[in-house]
């Protein structure tokens, strides 16, 4: 099965805060699930991982 992938950035400082301590700054995220138009995410560094709406929510903006 293929993997696939989604870039992020923070949008809040609760989000800022895990993007730089704990996904090492970096965007690309692996999508684990999909599920009722939300994204269940993990990051490349594999320490983080979240959900957020496919479209965007509070905390998180998909980049392209």
């Amino acid at each position: 099965m293929k993997k696939e992938f989604v870039c992020v950035k923070p949008r809040s400082s609760e989000a800022e805060d895990r993007f730089i301590n704990m996904m090492d700054k970096l965007h690309s995220c692996q999508i684990e699930n999909r599920a009722g138009g939300r994204l269940y995410l993990s990051s490349i560094s594999k320490r983080y991982s979240f959900e957020m709406f496919e479209g965007g929510d509070d905390h998180w903006e998909i980049i392209k």
